[in-house]
């Protein structure tokens, strides 16, 4: 089995708990779409800047340009809304947790791809448009090259279980309309 797809086994009930609270998203609806973005804001801009800090682009050369934290910005400023505080995120300690932690990011990428086409024309959606299916290709290239052992692995998995969780408080702090 992949390093992918163990870090997935790995994180199912992280990723699961995670679904559930943004599947109360209404992205149609601007109020909880709005909701949306700004709970991610808060993850993204935390792990993000986490991440920065432990030196990513030692791990992952293309760290910049994998980054999104810029356009759910621009979304937010075009949909008049606030840009939140930063989550509190974890420290990142070596490289698995480093590459657990973008496992998380870049996954994200392939469920916007998904969700992007519930949002109405009318709305930004910049931050749901920059997906790179290379991108993560290339990136379960480097979890099965450098994470080649159990201990890396479970390493990886605690690193992306703690972005699972900043996620999830970030959507619990910004709930939509439903809740």
């Amino acid at each position: 089995m992949t390093a992918r797809f163990r870090l997935k086994a790995a994180t199912a009930a992280a990723h699961e708990r995670l679904d559930a609270c943004m599947s109360c998203y209404d992205l149609g609806c601007r109020v909880d779409y709005g909701a949306f973005l700004q709970a991610q804001a808060r993850a993204f801009i935390g792990v993000e800047a986490a991440l920065d800090a432990a030196c990513a682009e030692i791990h992952l050369p293309d760290w910049r340009e994998r980054r999104r934290a810029d356009a759910l910005r621009a979304d937010l400023r075009l949909m008049g809304l606030d840009v939140p505080e930063p989550a509190r995120v974890p420290t990142f300690r070596g490289e698995a947790e480093v590459l657990g932690a973008i496992y998380v990011l870049e996954g994200s990428r392939l469920g916007a791809a998904v969700l992007v086409s519930s949002v109405s024309d009318e709305m930004p959606k910049a931050f749901l448009s920059c997906g790179n299916p290379a991108a993560w290709r290339a990136l379960t290239s480097v979890l099965d090259e450098r994470l080649s052992s159990p201990e890396l692995l479970d390493t990886a998995a605690e690193g992306a279980c703690s972005v699972f969780a900043v996620f999830e408080n970030a959507a619990r702090a910004f709930p939509g309309a439903d809740r």
